[in-house]
């Protein structure tokens, strides 16, 4: 963690000392949101203040539809703009890879975020950055073992996407137990009403990690609605998350520290279009690091705006 904090902090001193070899670039990012994710406003800030600094400009971009077909045909729209770069999500790679490989078969560098590191070198993309899921979802599991939990469950909010699949198979590796996995959709009604009629039929459930953090703020009045007893781990830091963290209604969530996720493709794409292809030798890993009470005082303000 503090050797991304310093990777984070030389890569700004770079990106300032850079700002006067700029030549007004534009660059595109493109999310799968849904406008309904806490996480994704910090993504968008990152990305804009990193533009701020090199003196480029930031179009972000997204789908309140979620739809995949929706989210390719907004790369495509960006492609055809001719921008300096794109910057994107990769949630499904088989819908979204024949527009990411037309773009750069156009010339247009593109840099994936978040999810789709697997799949992003094959596509044609520069480097991605994020955390490695799976290895984020091992972590979760073996903290939730370490800690009593025998038998989980999983709420997935985006069924589609496979870096949240990663994560809740990831979870059931650490944990030594088979996938328990449920959609519970992006809805907080339906996360809650899902989340507790799963609890009922298994009352032998005594872990649940919730991969989004208005997932995990749902999830905690379905288990006290039904009165489980119940670990409860989460994804992604929010200032609800970071209350339930503080008081002890959530043991832990993983930041996969997501201000880097948008601010450093657009330092990446600068360096690479500025310094003849400069360019990192390999991926940058944004996460996974755990917040719980130990440190959770440390980060709350920023939970939400930079975190």
């Amino acid at each position: 963690m503090k050797k991304l904090m310093l990777a984070a902090a030389a890569a700004s001193m770079v990106a300032g000392s850079a700002y006067a070899d700029g030549h007004g670039e534009r660059y595109v990012m493109i999310t799968h949101t849904q406008g309904t994710d806490p996480f994704w406003p910090v993504v968008e800030k990152g990305g804009r203040d990193a533009a701020a600094a090199v003196g480029a400009t930031l179009e972000y971009n997204f789908d309140v539809s979620g739809d995949m077909a929706a989210m390719a045909a907004l790369i495509e729209a960006a492609a055809a703009s001719n921008p300096d770069g794109i910057i994107v999500s990769l949630p499904d790679a088989a819908a979204l890879g024949p527009a990411i490989k037309a773009a750069v078969a156009d010339g247009i560098p593109v840099v994936t975020m978040n999810s789709g590191l697997e799949s992003s070198a094959e596509l044609g993309a520069l480097m991605h950055v994020g955390q490695p899921e799976r290895l984020a979802g091992e972590a979760a599991g073996g903290r939730a073992a370490a800690e009593g939990v025998t038998n989980g469950l999983c709420l997935n909010q985006e069924a589609f996407n496979t870096a949240l699949v990663d994560r809740c198979e990831g979870y059931f590796a650490g944990l030594g137990g088979d996938l328990n996995m449920i959609d519970v959709s992006n809805d907080p009604a339906q996360i809650e009403t899902r989340t507790a009629a799963a609890l009922q039929a298994d009352a032998s459930i005594d872990g649940v990690l919730a991969v989004g953090p208005h997932v995990c703020e749902a999830a905690i009045k379905a288990i006290e609605a039904v009165g489980a007893d119940v670990h409860l781990a989460c994804f992604d830091l929010s200032p609800g998350v970071m209350d339930m963290i503080e008081n002890g209604q959530a043991a832990f969530t993983i930041d996969q520290q997501q201000r880097l996720q948008g601010y450093m493709p657009v330092i990446v794409l600068h360096l690479y279009n500025n310094h003849a292809g400069l360019l990192p030798g390999n991926n940058i890993a944004s996460g996974p690091g755990f917040v719980d009470k130990s440190n959770a005082a440390a980060v709350k303000e920023l939970a939400g705006i930079d975190r």
